[in-house]
């Protein structure tokens, strides 16, 4: 049996720290990407026998590589969430002291044993009350055969404990950041509905709306789910979505829309557009039928910079986009742009509408990185093209612009959700491979992008060329987690 140590000194009061703890979201907040997903949350909280499942994917860039793999590869072939290369961890909570510490055991899962205890305690931290935060993990690794050294058990442990660190200096700086904006954010808490909430972007604002004590009611297409607890049945085929489960909401933030990352055959171009546009316009004319109450209320639309189109600059100087820019007339120009306008019933009946125009994410749990993290693992990725500017957003970041766009009432309209410091594609790839330690020279061949995504749609996705401003997001207060590309890619993959 080995035992890890890490401390973290934050300063905030123990109490606030603890119940950050305690709130819908903090798993799904701290745990690290690179390491796997959530499939269920605890499900009493931090309260004795409560249970949560993760799945957990093999350790180091290669287990990242094949989860990506596999992830990419099911959903090219239409079967997300059917295939998959985590390995469930079940966990188990098995004590508490509120306010002072609580325990962790892993029930069944990869190891042979796994018992992680919290302790808080009330530190100083440049001269002010504090909290000092220690993990102590104990574990065992299953016995996997005799190993051609010595000591074999010992050296495994020291590799995985250095995973481990990795892991804690992510929840580490995430706790920081989270409870950092939630203080500068400071407020009553809000009722927020919110669609495509398991969605990659979704899952992560979910749990930064619920540590900052925010009511979630997510948007959900089946029945018998929807008898949870928050949960509001609606079918935007249908037209189905009653506007009472809206009454007391102050907000609702539309993420759904079906998947961009597939061929773009006829039959899932029409699902892209469709999904998008049809439930816009449902929640749109929801909320504007519940507008003569007098609550002032807001909509955050999902949209993105292809609004643009995939050539925007035109062979000219690649001079940056703004949200007043001309929109293009490709296909996803066309899908952004119908996607804004279904907006527009809500807008008329004045409710308060954000449109934010999301970049390239940056998260091994999907988008453009996810598909390139196999290439990569195996030591031949390298750029889409050389000059093609990409505006890329780090998915924390994504999260807060969505939250900041909730809690600053002065934004309305469409916002660029990008960071400040696009790159070109030849750079992209030279950052991700220094980060990954792995070779970026070789171009990416145009017929992989093509064979995954068709002409249409790797021209529109893979081969983009937008560089975009980010100035009057700036402009309205928010503070990006991220400003540059290689600590954003550190951040996410675990090489810090």
């Amino acid at each position: 049996m080995a035992i890890f140590e890490y401390n973290t000194s934050l300063p905030f009061d123990r109490d606030e720290v603890f119940a950050w703890f305690e709130r819908p979201g903090a798993l799904p907040r701290l745990s690290a990407p690179f390491m796997g997903t959530i499939r269920q949350e605890p499900d009493r909280g931090l309260n004795v026998g409560s249970r949560a499942i993760l799945d957990v994917a093999a350790p180091g860039t290669m287990g990242m590589g094949l989860t990506a793999a596999v992830a990419t590869g099911a959903r090219t072939l239409g079967l997300p969430g059917r295939v998959r290369a985590e390995i469930p961890w079940k966990a188990k909570h098995i004590s508490l002291d509120r306010g002072h510490r609580f325990t962790d055991i892993m029930e069944s899962g990869p190891l042979s044993r796994w018992e992680h205890q919290h302790f808080f305690s009330d530190f100083m931290v440049d001269g002010k009350p504090g909290t000092l935060m220690r993990d102590v993990v104990e574990f065992e690794l299953p016995v996997v055969g005799k190993l051609p050294w010595h000591q074999p058990r010992v050296l495994s442990e020291k590799a995985f404990a250095r995973e481990l660190t990795q892991v804690f200096r992510y929840r580490e700086r995430t706790l920081r950041a989270d409870l950092k904006f939630h203080a500068h954010y400071a407020s009553k808490p809000l009722t927020i509905a919110v669609s495509g909430a398991s969605g990659t972007i979704g899952t992560q604002l979910c749990g930064l709306l619920g540590g900052g004590g925010h009511r979630v009611k997510r948007l959900v297409r089946n029945r018998d789910a929807a008898n949870g607890v928050d949960r509001i049945f609606w079918n935007p085929e249908l037209g189905i979505l009653d506007p009472e489960e809206l009454a007391d909401v102050d907000a609702v933030v539309n993420l759904a829309g079906h998947t961009i990352g597939g061929r773009f055959t006829e039959g899932t171009k029409d699902k892209i557009m469709s999904s998008r546009v049809d439930g816009t316009k449902l929640l749109a004319k929801t909320l504007a039928t519940l507008a003569a109450d007098g609550k002032q209320r807001s909509l955050v639309c999902a949209s993105a910079i292809g609004i643009y189109g995939a050539s925007p600059h035109g062979g000219s100087a690649a001079l940056p986009l703004t949200e007043e820019s001309h929109p293009g007339n490709d296909f996803l120009a066309r899908v952004c742009l119908a996607w804004e306008e279904a907006c527009a019933p809500a807008l008329e009946a004045g409710v308060r509408v954000v449109n934010i125009r999301t970049g390239l994410v940056q998260s091994p749990s999907g988008g453009a990185l996810q598909q390139l993290l196999p290439l990569y693992a195996l030591g031949i990725g390298g750029p889409l093209g050389a000059e093609a500017w990409q505006s890329w957003v780090g998915i924390d970041d994504m999260a807060g612009i969505y939250a900041h766009a909730l809690f600053t009432p002065e934004i309305t309209g469409p916002v660029n959700a990008v960071a400040p410091n696009p790159v070109q594609a030849k750079q992209y790839a030279q950052i991700l491979g220094k980060v990954l330690r792995r070779p970026a020279r070789l171009p990416v061949p145009k017929f992989g992008p093509r064979l995954l995504l068709g002409e249409e749609g790797a021209s529109e996705l893979a081969f983009a060329d937008q560089r975009v401003s980010s100035e009057k997001l700036v402009a309205s207060g928010y503070e990006f987690r991220h400003a540059d590309l290689e600590s954003v890619l550190r951040h996410n993959l675990g090489h810090s």
